[in-house]
């Protein structure tokens, strides 16, 4: 697989996030959203960033089971139930990203949502990658 990550010059430099990715291989892997649910079934974690380090997690988690890698990540979509919240804390969930993902990024998006599934769950990640 090949990734490409694409910033034109004509757009405001990217933070967290790739414009767009350009993605080839044989393998697309569609990833439902995750949530900070542990394997009881029950949400865990009491802020956004616990939420968002075990929600990420459980992305991962899916994403190796079905033969990828954080590398292979094309997209990602945030929701997040308290946007002002998430922009407060976006220095340490990018931590949290680099940590468990590292610094290639996909094209990412965080969406506004009035709530999720859980009522619990602060935030929620989904996705697709592209596999060799």
């Amino acid at each position: 697989m090949s990734v490409e990550r694409v910033n034109p010059a004509g757009l405001s430099p990217p933070t967290g996030f790739s414009h767009a990715v350009v993605a080839t291989g044989t393998r697309v892997v569609f990833l439902a959203g995750q949530t900070a649910l542990d394997a009881d079934g029950k949400i865990v974690g009491e802020t956004l960033e616990e939420q968002f380090e075990r929600a990420l997690g459980n992305l991962l988690t899916a994403l190796e089971a079905a033969g990828g890698t954080p590398a292979d990540l094309a997209r990602v979509t945030v929701y997040a139930t308290d946007v002002p919240d998430y922009r407060l804390h976006a220095r340490q969930l990018g931590r949290v990203w680099r940590r468990l993902v590292g610094r290639d990024y996909p094209a990412m998006a965080v969406v506004g949502v009035v709530r999720l599934w859980d009522e619990r769950a602060l935030v929620e990640l989904d996705g697709f990658a592209v596999l060799p």
